[in-house]
């Protein structure tokens, strides 16, 4: 593509000059055609009729003046001074200079006549780049045709987006990480807090059994909190950068589920869920880390039974369609408003902007899930409807005849 555009700027450019030299060469012929006219009218002929007998005998022929006989007629002939202005050569040598300047001055008045359009458009992309040297990445240059300049402000609009994307990627990095050290920070100290105030009370005040093992039992809760929400947080760290290797193996996805709800079971009983689990065929396969994979849906469900509370009941689907495992976890609980949907599963955000221990959670488990599903080239998404609150994922099914026992 750039080889094509050079190739029509040469082109384009031998053009002009071809046709800025021919009308310079129309223009001087037009200059020195006048000047003769001019030159012609302006000189009086010294001409007179006599027989050519009576000038021989005479001897009319004189120093000053010499006489070249024409017959005009057949009894008269015209005699013209040789000493005209159009025969004087410095004369000769000024009208071939005024040519030569003529020529030179039109040549350039005729290109720049051409090539106005492209200077023109020139100077709106010199404008652009100060613009974009100032940074001012909002400039736009308008695409004017289809050459190389309108190339070159075609590369330099992207640049510019490019640019402006960079720029509002660091932005928003900057923003998250000091967030990310917000959030921490706050969801770090608050059970802290906790630990420490009650293990003082503890130490420091006489107290009976009973209400000694209640304090204890308090802060050994807020220690279980202060781990997860550390393991949760390094977890997504090495998920986030890549730090996290995936071990491949068969997993029967109906197996994982079974045996996932029989851990959740206590959960759903202390909150009053109850939980249906449905799948259309016995055995589903998919290429997976088994781990990893079952930490991704063990957030869904905690996430499932912690806003799914009010619903009384929480749906496990599994399905398969070309090729595909479609796993379905729907609560109905509270509706998620339509401007969380989209930043669900970004770290640290909650639906819940109280941020209470009891349904905020660490705000890393969607995220957790996200980053897990992804590194098994699957999907995740969401949506919610007075219908109930659906995270579906979708995975790669694997063939039966890649699944050695």
């Amino acid at each position: 593509m750039e080889e094509k555009f050079i190739r029509s700027f040469r082109f384009k450019n031998l053009l002009m000059s071809l046709m800025s030299m021919l009308l310079a060469l129309l223009t001087v012929g037009i200059f020195l055609l006048s000047i003769y006219g001019i030159d012609k009218a302006l000189t009086p002929k010294q001409s007179v009729s006599v027989s050519s007998e009576e000038v021989y005998n005479s001897g009319a022929l004189t120093n000053n003046h010499i006489y070249k006989m024409e017959p005009e007629t057949q009894n008269a002939n015209t005699i013209q001074p040789e000493n005209s202005i159009a025969t004087n050569k410095g004369y000769q040598i000024t009208i071939t200079v005024l040519g030569i300047f003529v020529g030179f001055f039109s040549f350039a008045v005729y290109f720049s006549i051409f090539t106005k359009k492209i200077s023109y458009y020139l100077n709106e992309i010199n404008s652009g780049i100060k613009e974009l040297s100032t940074g001012n990445f909002n400039i736009s240059i308008p695409l004017r045709e289809d050459n190389e300049f309108t190339e070159i402000a075609r590369n330099l609009n992207r640049m510019a987006k490019d640019i402006k994307s960079i720029m509002e990627l660091e932005r928003s990095t900057e923003y998250k990480k000091n967030e990310l050290i917000t959030n921490v920070a706050h969801d770090l100290r608050t059970p802290l807090t906790s630990i420490i105030g009650y293990l003082d009370i503890v130490s420091n005040h006489d107290l009976d059994k009973e209400e000694r093992d209640r304090y204890i039992e308090i802060a050994y809760s807020k220690s279980k909190r202060l781990e997860k929400l550390i393991e949760d947080l390094f977890t997504y760290t090495k998920l986030e950068f890549g730090q996290v290797a995936l071990h491949l193996s068969h997993v029967d996805m109906v197996k994982m589920m079974e045996q996932m709800l029989e851990e959740f079971y206590p959960s759903f009983c202390d909150n009053g869920l109850e939980y249906d689990f449905k799948s259309s065929q016995q055995q589903v396969f998919v290429e997976a880390d088994g781990n990893l994979l079952a930490r991704a849906f063990g957030n869904l469900i905690g996430n499932a039974i912690k806003y799914g509370k009010d619903g009384k009941n929480i749906n496990i689907a599994i399905e398969t369609e070309e090729m595909k495992v479609i796993i379905s976890i729907t609560n109905y609980g509270e509706i998620i408003p339509k401007k969380d949907i989209d930043k669900i599963f970004e770290k640290f955000y909650r639906v819940d902007s109280s941020r209470n221990e009891e349904r905020g959670g660490t705000g890393l488990g969607l995220a957790i899930a996200k980053n897990i599903i992804s590194m098994h080239n699957g999907q995740i998404s969401v949506r919610s409807t007075l219908e109930g609150t659906v995270f579906e994922v979708i995975l790669n099914q694997e063939e039966p005849n890649e699944i050695t026992e």
